[in-house]
């Protein structure tokens, strides 16, 4: 009987101890966000003239591991009323109908579904949610650790109508340009 029940305690002892061991394996860090002295932004370009802008409120929650790219996750929400750009007019018409429609689509959303590595360039793979339009993106990452925190600064290029940002009226590329790049510098300490 002991040498039966040593049989199959055996098995389920290095089971449990190959699962404590691959669930610290498979996990990435996760990270909060300090707010005050990280960047959401965006530049673009309006009858030739470049310009660049932010948002004020938004939401991360990170957990990174350049080692554990599989385990790693990006989880980004916009407050998109938040937008700033040092123009008034511009800062105005951002928030309505014809841009980001705020009273129907008050945020922007993006979760990654993938990391990849493209020669030394991580790159974060996902889906943002924008006017309600769900698009593949792609981020590149860099990652630098920093004490028990990291910097994390990620950068992409949208296409404006794809997401039916500045339709209509304002559809015009020549005036306001279609590509847009969205950067982010983060300052990140471990949970």
């Amino acid at each position: 009987m002991k040498r039966q029940t040593m049989k199959y305690l055996l098995p389920l002892s290095l089971t449990i101890a190959l699962g404590m061991g691959l669930t610290g394996i498979a996990s990435a860090a996760d990270y909060n966000v300090q707010a005050a002295s990280s960047k959401l932004g965006f530049s673009g370009n309006f009858q030739g003239t470049g310009f660049d802008g932010g948002f004020e409120k938004w939401t991360a929650a990170i957990s990174y591991d350049p080692a554990k790219l599989a385990a790693s996750k990006f989880d980004v929400e916009v407050d998109l009323a938040s937008v700033k750009t040092g123009d008034h007019d511009r800062d105005n018409a951002l928030p309505g109908t014809d841009f980001f429609n705020i009273a129907k689509f008050p945020k922007a959303h993006f979760v990654s579904t993938g990391f990849h590595q493209n020669g030394a360039q991580v790159i974060a793979d996902g889906n943002l949610t924008l006017r309600g339009v769900t698009k593949p993106v792609s981020l590149n990452v860099t990652f630098k650790p920093q004490g028990t925190g990291a910097t994390l600064d990620v950068a992409t290029t949208v296409k404006r109508l794809d997401f039916g940002v500045g339709g209509g009226d304002y559809s015009d590329t020549s005036v306001i340009g279609a590509d847009i790049k969205v950067t982010a510098h983060l300052v990140l300490s471990a949970k």
